[in-house]
């Protein structure tokens, strides 16, 4: 796994123990699984639109927005980017419509 999502998941795991004053995402974690679903949800639509505008820059800032809100979700669900980056090596080779088609119904 790259070097720094691990890391990032750590942070992630010990914000889950401290004060949720004390940290945004443990204030994240606090509010619920609906208030970090809204968040990636606003970051998503922030990043169709720095898409759209065509700036690079802003498309990796909030791409990066929208990646680290996505880990928190994960995170909150007990899951890890190693859980993501498996599955992403286990569809490498395949073809986008034959991963499709072998998908659980």
């Amino acid at each position: 796994m790259n070097d720094i999502l691990g890391q990032l998941m750590e942070v992630l795991e010990q914000r889950k123990s401290v004060s949720a004053d004390s940290s945004y995402v443990a204030g994240l974690y606090d509010k619920g699984l609906d208030a970090i679903l809204k968040k990636i949800g606003e970051e998503a639509t922030e990043t169709v639109m720095a898409a759209k505008d065509g700036n690079r820059q802003k498309i990796v800032y909030e791409t990066a927005d929208l990646w680290f809100h996505t880990l928190v979700m994960l995170s909150h669900q007990g899951l890890t980017a190693e859980d993501v980056l498996q599955e992403l090596a286990r569809r490498f080779g395949l073809s986008g419509l034959e991963e499709k088609a072998n998908r659980p119904t």
